[in-house]
């Protein structure tokens, strides 16, 4: 009888035990057209519980060293989740070299390489390292997972999202990763445009042209066309930035100095909210970033051989062809995305 008592507890809790909502990602009909099937690992599926604990972990200070800093702080939600400040500060008031990259359509990120120098292989690995990072959140994970277990919510928020209340490192990326999966930018002008629903203006539809000839502005081979939702290939470029190559980029994570000054190619979604521009904030505006392709071009040793007319800076637009790309470009801006968020 003491056996069938224990067998029967034993049965008792698996049945009573927790089992998290399914909740798969909310494809918009241009990926559904254009796109492979997201990203989304087999060991961490889309459910309600995680994400909803990967957004209040997202939003909560509790992950710095010091209680003073959170995601949220470096990728605020009304700039498409970036910073306006060229370079972000950590807990400590030290400044980072890059860029924050703002964060939505990731789950899309096949290559599945993180970061402006694709130094990580998966959106759960890159949440790892802000956190220990002594430029930003300066923290520990033990220390981390110390202070999570002893809260007076997230044991259970735990137990909730992954049937355990006992909270580890991988757990809390785990949950970070699918909301930022669910961070997901689909309804600019542009995209209305193709969907039959707005029409473009003459300067944005020129714009567009401009964007997808050769002869012009010719940005398509590293942004992808109207067939190509992302706006960007995910692919690591040297685009010209400088002659003299100081931050290696790609290069110091392969070793291989073909490599050297290459960075990821970042979304043109959402420029009206992204400001500064480059791997290193260098660019305050999007003018800024047009001039640079029509006439500012360097040339060094790894520049990508996609800038073709880097002997004569750049592809030469006229001041009307540089303001219709420009109105081109803000249609790509998703206004849903950020008042939703």
């Amino acid at each position: 009888m003491l056996l069938f008592f224990i067998c029967a507890s034993c049965s008792d809790e698996s049945v009573d035990k927790y089992v998290p909502t399914p909740s798969p990602l909310q494809i918009p009909q241009l990926f559904q057209n254009n796109l492979l099937a997201p990203v989304i690992p087999t060991d961490n599926p889309q459910t309600v519980e995680g994400i909803a604990l990967g957004e209040k972990l997202f939003f909560d200070p509790i992950l710095s060293v010091n209680n003073t800093q959170a995601c949220v702080d470096c990728h605020a939600p009304g700039n498409a989740f970036t910073d306006t400040n060229q370079f972000s500060d950590g807990v400590d008031g030290f400044f980072g070299s890059r860029n924050a990259m703002p964060l939505f359509n990731l789950a899309w990120n096949y290559d599945e390489k993180f970061f402006w120098d694709g130094r990580v292989f998966s959106l759960e690995h890159q949440a790892f390292q802000p956190v220990t990072d002594p430029l930003e959140m300066h923290n520990t994970w033990t220390q981390v997972e110390q202070k999570l277990q002893q809260h007076s919510e997230y044991p259970n928020l735990f137990e909730q999202a992954f049937g355990t209340s006992t909270i580890d490192s991988v757990l809390v990326t785990k949950a970070i990763a699918q909301f930022e999966r669910t961070l997901i930018s689909s309804n600019s002008k542009f995209d209305k445009h193709l969907l039959g629903e707005a029409t473009l203006t003459p300067e944005e539809l020129n714009g567009f042209n401009i964007f997808m000839d050769e002869t012009k502005g010719d940005c398509f081979h590293c942004h992808g066309s109207d067939k190509n939702p992302l706006w960007t290939d995910n692919i690591f470029h040297n685009n010209g930035l400088d002659a003299t190559i100081t931050d290696l980029g790609l290069g110091e994570v392969t070793g291989d100095p073909a490599d050297n000054g290459k960075f990821k190619t970042p979304s043109l979604r959402n420029l009206a909210f992204t400001a500064p521009y480059m791997h290193d904030g260098r660019f305050t505006t999007l003018d800024e970033v047009i001039n640079h392709y029509s006439e500012g071009l360097q040339n060094s040793l790894t520049i990508d051989p996609l800038m073709k007319k880097v002997a004569q800076g750049g592809v030469q637009l006229s001041s009307q062809d540089k303001a219709d790309l420009k109105a081109f470009l803000l249609a790509l801006s998703d206004y849903h995305f950020i008042d939703k968020n």
